[in-house]
């Protein structure tokens, strides 16, 4: 498969190293400094285009693959409330974006487990529920995508809860609190706490490079696929 890269830290040297080492052939590389790639022969080969970068250029990139006919798996985020509409008219006029707030293996597990956990935890209103997620100083938005997918998750799936917030004392709010340390890659816990226990679930990332083999894996996937895709679609839990 022949794929291209747009934006080239350190996750895009992860993912291209992971590409090739599974037979992928990098065609193109697209950071701040070559945005005239984007015109060229070279990236319009692409079968896709996997994005990583910050939230204000993400959907821009995003127009320029689609004008080249190029699919495109992002892991950017902060950009749907703004461009989500967008994305979604765009993607049912023919165009495709697999787009996931984290693309590893183990948090598509864990994101399994907390739906279902979830879901029990509706009928026992004696646990309150909240949210922490850790990651790297350099991670400008908070919380992050990761942990608004799993918010989200919880306050569909438990009644008591209305929606998330940062900050918040309101029962009926769920609390996401967010901290920024070191060079963690993402730490995201899940806690039930009652008078008379607490029930907690973490997902600890070790490194960055399971969520890099994940937007690699997602990109052989929407090679063979069309629309608005994301991690249910690929694994079905």
């Amino acid at each position: 498969m022949k794929i291209a890269l747009i934006g080239y830290g350190k996750m895009g040297k992860m993912i291209e190293e992971i590409a090739r080492s599974r037979g992928h052939e990098i065609v193109s590389i697209i950071d701040i400094d070559n945005q005239q790639d984007f015109e060229s022969e070279a990236f319009a080969s692409a079968d896709v285009a996997i994005e990583f970068t910050a939230p204000q250029a993400a959907y821009g990139n995003y127009l320029k693959a689609w004008a080249k006919g190029v699919k495109v798996v992002s892991g950017s985020t902060g950009w749907m409330k703004e461009h989500g509409d967008d994305v979604r008219q765009a993607c049912e006029n023919g165009r495709t974006l697999f787009w996931a707030s984290n693309f590893s293996i183990g948090v598509a597990i864990f994101s399994a487990v907390n739906r279902y956990l979830a879901k029990i935890m509706n009928q026992f209103p004696q646990y309150d529920v909240e949210m922490e997620e850790t990651h790297h100083v350099h991670k400008l938005d908070h919380p992050s995508g990761t942990a608004i997918t799993l918010a989200e998750e919880i306050v569909e799936n438990i009644d008591r809860k209305e929606a998330w917030a940062e900050d918040t004392t309101d029962p009926k709010l769920l609390r996401v609190d967010h901290i920024r340390r070191g060079e963690v890659p993402g730490i995201h816990t899940i806690r039930y706490d009652s008078d008379a226990d607490i029930i907690t679930i973490t997902h600890d990332a070790h490194s960055r490079r399971g969520f890099a083999l994940g937007a690699v894996l997602a990109a052989e996937y929407t090679k063979d696929h069309q629309g608005l895709l994301t991690i249910s679609d690929m694994f079905k839990f």
